[in-house]
């Protein structure tokens, strides 16, 4: 295992997440719980790269006849955002956020990193999950959705 599969395990542990060990040591899998839902989340050290990679997967496929309506919502909310983006598996409907940080020369900060880079993507996915689930059952328009979330009117 490597320094930053190391300190992310660390964070999982000492922060109490559920923590479930890959075949793969670079390869972590948690979940989240959420105000809105709960999601399982990958964390991925790429040693090499110098770089942590952290996903939150949206718990339900998108039904192929709502594809356009979700790839209208994720394009709509990633317009907005900062930190992160959502990407959308066109062939299966998989949903997930993603946030990532390159940790060159950072090994003092890792740690306030991978936590930053962790909160920030389960906050985010969180905060659009309830929107994600009106566009797919609700009837809702994702321009609607979105502007809700974002308090725009």
């Amino acid at each position: 295992m490597g320094h930053i599969a190391e300190t992310a395990e660390n964070f999982f542990l000492e922060d109490g997440w559920p923590l479930i060990r890959t075949d793969n040591p670079l390869v972590l899998r948690t979940s989240f719980e959420g105000k809105n839902g709960l999601f399982s989340c990958i964390a991925q050290a790429r040693e090499e790269q110098e770089q942590f990679v952290f996903y939150s997967i949206f718990p339900v496929s998108t039904p192929m006849d709502k594809l356009n309506q979700v790839v209208e919502f994720i394009t709509r909310a990633n317009y907005g955002l900062i930190i992160g983006n959502f990407e959308v598996d066109l062939t299966d409907g998989e949903i997930r956020f993603k946030t990532s940080v390159d940790l060159e020369g950072g090994a003092e900060a890792m740690l306030p990193l991978i936590r930053n880079v962790i909160y920030a993507n389960v906050l985010i996915m969180d905060r659009y999950f309830s929107g994600l689930l009106r566009v797919m059952y609700g009837g809702i328009s994702p321009e609607e959705a979105v502007q809700e979330i974002e308090g725009s009117s």
